[in-house]
């Protein structure tokens, strides 16, 4: 497998309440952050460290091979998760990587970020 991608960015809520949203995803059904396509499943937690590390199967159909390691270190506040998708060679072109980032942006920075906003 090889680092496809990756990215950080600070979340409000704190290692052990990631760690918690990331192994049991949509688990509050007021709080549904985990909104899949047709072309997504639900992936399977593959490796967890509590608090500091989920791994998750793929999301998409089509790269059923793909991981997205989850690293989750204290920040100054909250925690700074960086994220890392990885996949299978030969990897796919650079437009449909920077979809599968744009997505599990749009998934962690937006839609769980929203949940410990409200």
């Amino acid at each position: 497998m090889l680092k496809a991608v990756t990215r950080q960015r600070n979340q409000p809520a704190p290692p052990s309440v990631m760690f918690e949203a990331l192994t049991e995803p949509n688990r509050d059904p007021e709080r549904q952050w985990l909104l899949l396509t047709e072309s997504e499943r639900q992936p399977a937690v593959l490796e967890e460290v509590k608090p500091d590390l989920v791994v998750w199967s793929s999301l998409w159909n089509e790269h059923p091979g793909a991981r997205i390691r989850f690293d989750l270190p204290h920040g100054r506040s909250g925690t700074d998760l960086r994220w890392t998708l990885f996949l299978d060679e030969p990897l796919p072109g650079l437009d449909e990587i920077q979809q599968m980032r744009r997505r599990i942006n749009k998934l962690i920075n937006d839609n769980l970020r929203q949940t410990f906003d409200q």
